[in-house]
């Protein structure tokens, strides 16, 4: 298990607070970056406060915007459903995103997804980093990019080490995978099933660090 450096995530003492409904009370103001001006709701965390696996996503979508909650919409939907094929219950895991505000460009009536960038990452860390020390899991699963980075720096790349475990300098596991958005964006193509089933592949490796 190869350790890499550190992401924002472990870079910042991260929100005071000794329960997570009080570091939420508090999140719910953040004015940490621009992104609150234009969102619906902040979308924190949500899961089993002491739990052994924590889900990290990019950012909530249009979906979780409205509802205020983390991976309710089609790919968080997806992702319950791989995970049920991998044999994790979703229910002991606590899932959250790197940035907790849905960034979007309007296009008519539609709002489309938009990358947040590393100052939104690094601001947004700081609730990130009270939930990951709160929650005290054995195990992060970072899902994409935007996440990895978080968690373990520019020096982690999905591409490469997909499927592995790499460490924290804190000690922290993290299982490097795709957010399950990239899969939905390929379900015309002939290899949707093959990537489908690698991602489950994936998720099967969290068995090692369940209590």
């Amino acid at each position: 298990m190869l350790t890499s450096r550190k992401g924002p995530a472990f870079e910042t003492p991260g929100a005071e607070g000794d329960k997570l409904p009080d570091v939420r009370q508090d999140a719910e103001s953040c004015t940490r970056c621009d992104l609150y001006k234009n969102a619906t709701h902040l979308v924190f965390g949500e899961g089993p406060a002491k739990t052994a696996v924590l889900f990290v996503g990019e950012q909530p979508g249009d979906k979780e915007d409205q509802a205020g909650r983390p991976f309710v919409g089609p790919a968080g939907k997806l992702l319950d459903h791989c995970l049920e094929e991998a044999g994790v219950e979703r229910d002991i895991c606590y899932v959250t995103n790197a940035v907790k505000h849905f960034k979007f460009t309007p296009r008519g009536k539609r709002r489309i997804h938009s990358k947040p960038n590393a100052g939104e990452v690094q601001a947004c860390a700081w609730w990130l980093a009270a939930e990951l020390r709160l929650v005290k899991p054995k195990l992060a699963v970072a899902l994409g990019a935007t996440a990895l980075f978080s968690l373990l720096g520019r020096q982690a790349k999905v591409t490469r080490d997909r499927g592995t475990v790499l460490r924290s300098p804190d000690g922290l596991p993290v299982l490097v995978t795709i957010h399950p958005s990239a899969l939905l964006r390929t379900l015309d193509q002939p290899d949707a099933e093959l990537n489908r089933s690698r991602f489950v592949d994936d998720l099967k490796k969290i068995f090692e660090f369940l209590e």
